[in-house]
């Protein structure tokens, strides 16, 4: 499927501790924030985004409840020096939406279930674009000379 929408503006970083999500365990403290974000900017979140739209399988009303909850500006995307990739938190909504009455267009688990997954793969999407096209860095951890060598 192919989600024919506008890319909305790419999301502000806030200086979160990754560690506090439940879905990221990061070593370090130094995440480049504002670097992925001036990334961001520069065309990554465009290029991730079309990219996810041609084979998401949101279709325009999951995405509308998405962009009217304003779940896209609550991504975070970091640095993780130790794994020498972008990790991410994408944002999603919560198992008692029911309860919460969060959008008058919410009304099953299907449409829950493709919010989330499709905001879980732009995340992904996203930190494979900003590492493959627009970071060249090198991670700063270096390994202790006493680890074992699996690869021989």
């Amino acid at each position: 499927m192919t989600l024919d929408v506008d890319p909305p503006e790419p999301p502000e970083l806030a200086a979160v501790d990754p560690n506090e999500y439940e879905d990221a365990e990061v070593a370090g403290g130094e995440y480049r924030r504002d670097e992925l974000e001036a990334f961001l900017r520069e065309g990554a979140w465009e290029e991730a985004f079309a990219e996810w739209a041609a084979g998401s399988d949101m279709d325009e009303e999951d995405w509308r409840i998405a962009l009217d909850l304003e779940l896209v500006s609550r991504f975070d995307f970091f640095w993780d020096d130790f794994a020498d990739r972008v990790g991410y938190h994408a944002p999603g909504l919560p198992e008692d939406w029911k309860e919460r009455d969060l959008h008058p267009e919410l009304d099953s688990w299907g449409t829950v279930s493709a919010i989330n997954a499709g905001l879980t793969e732009l995340g992904q999407i996203v930190c494979e674009t900003l590492k493959e096209e627009y970071i060249d860095w090198e991670a700063e951890f270096e390994a202790p000379d006493d680890l074992p060598d699996f690869g021989e």
